[in-house]
């Protein structure tokens, strides 16, 4: 199977003000990221709020981006804490058409490194589809060794690559490194928008960033100009990137940062979340509108 590159957006999921899933916001989220030329869009992800949703919802939101989509491929998260659950969802995800999943450990439970590898290799041995594993430890708990995606890469041809959500250039150095020494094809690709530049040097394949929600043009010009040889073109991109990343530093979450962010902007989407997350304050949306303009972002 295929890995995947590029950029791809772990993508919001937007509410009413009653909570529901608001599909029109949705549609307009899929078609705006579409026309962008975004490369792959992680539904029920973490900026999702995917431990806030319901099954028949997480399945609802795959259906209605499956029907918006324009290009990029649909990967949903099918994580959870029971391998077995994971498994059944990864089967529904796969009937209604997911182009791949997402698969995160556990994050309850303290894992050994060898029952994190049975964790995945289940999961792998059982779903006939592309399976990126996704390393967050700050809120998983659980740190996936760089030995267990070895093992995997080896072992499964569908596990297909990594998602690495870790402030750490030497971890994603050797993930690099030594999976790509078994498996040349496997993607490895940064969750964080202030290491994309940085992940593409180290011989890895793009990333699955939240700011991408907003400004995937941004993202977009860093890969596009890396792969094309124009490294000074790369590098303004990612000074750009990285100075919007200061959102994440006022901001108390993922959700709220994008939510926000894309509400200042004008887009169609309202920063309700799922309690306990809240909406953000006036101070903090000041300090983001402050961040948004100054690196001069707009929607259409």
């Amino acid at each position: 199977m295929k890995g995947f590159s590029g950029v791809i957006v772990p993508m919001i999921t937007p509410f009413n003000e009653d909570l529901s899933i608001d599909e029109e916001a949705l549609r307009w989220l899929v078609s705006f990221l579409s026309e962008k030329g975004v490369d792959g869009i992680f539904v029920n992800s973490t900026t999702g709020e995917f431990v806030h949703l319901r099954r028949d919802e997480m399945l609802d939101i795959v259906k209605i981006s499956l029907d918006a989509v324009e290009g990029p491929k649909i990967l949903p998260g099918i994580s959870s804490n029971y391998t077995e659950e994971a498994i059944s969802l990864g089967r529904e995800m796969k009937d209604l058409g997911a182009d791949g999943a997402v698969v995160m450990p556990p994050y309850f439970f303290k894992l050994k490194e060898d029952w994190l590898l049975h964790h995945f290799s289940r999961i792998a041995n059982s779903l006939d589809l592309p399976l990126i594993i996704y390393n967050i430890p700050s809120l998983t708990g659980n740190d996936i060794p760089v030995s267990v995606y070895v093992r995997l890469a080896e072992e499964f041809p569908n596990v297909v690559g990594a998602k690495v959500t870790k402030d750490s250039v030497s971890y994603m150095r050797n993930l690099v490194v030594r999976v790509k020494s078994v498996r040349p094809d496997f993607s490895v690709m940064t969750g964080m928008d202030d290491h994309l530049l940085n992940t593409l040097a180290l011989g890895g394949d793009g990333g699955i960033m939240a700011l991408a929600n907003v400004a995937p043009e941004i993202h977009l010009s860093i890969h596009r100009s890396w792969l094309s040889g124009d490294l000074k073109g790369a590098v303004e991109g990612f000074r750009k990137l990285a100075s919007l990343a200061r959102i994440y530093d006022f901001a108390s979450s993922f959700p709220t940062a994008i939510k926000t962010a894309l509400s200042i902007l004008g887009a169609p989407v309202k920063e309700v979340c799922r309690p306990p997350l809240m909406v953000e304050s006036a101070e903090v949306r000041a300090k983001i509108r402050e961040v948004l303009e100054g690196v001069g972002i707009s929607i259409e």
